[in-house]
């Protein structure tokens, strides 16, 4: 049902946790699966240099979440906003069809969090 590297992400999530006075920060949440993620990142220079997610959710909400984490880290901010939903399930070898809207979040939850920056960044 899962590829390896979904089980590798989930049984080993990457970047885990929340970046205390973050620069940016996103939640998004699936009502009909009870998905909720919340992604908090750190940017200097236009580069991210950390960031971080909390999930609640189902293995592969916490496997898509890893992902766009280790995807994002070290990229531009407009480098990061080209991460699709498409290409966070592609990294993972793909998903099965009943888990796709896990990997939608993911990528929400990412340009949530860059929007939030960009937000304070103008304010």
């Amino acid at each position: 049902m899962y590829t390896e590297k979904v089980m590798d992400h989930f049984s080993n999530p990457r970047n885990v946790g929340e970046i205390e006075n973050a620069d940016g920060a996103g939640q998004v949440g699936n009502p009909s699966c009870g998905d909720i993620m919340k992604i908090t990142l750190k940017v200097e220079d236009n580069i991210i240099k950390d960031i971080k997610f909390k999930t609640f959710g189902c293995g592969a909400a916490v496997a898509t979440s890893s992902m766009v984490t280790e995807m994002a880290m070290g990229k531009t901010i407009e480098e990061a906003l080209q991460i699709t939903n498409k290409s966070v399930a592609e990294a993972l070898e793909g998903l099965p069809p009943a888990k796709m809207h896990c990997s939608n979040l993911a990528a929400d939850a990412l340009k949530a969090a860059i929007e939030d920056y960009l937000k304070k960044q103008n304010a």
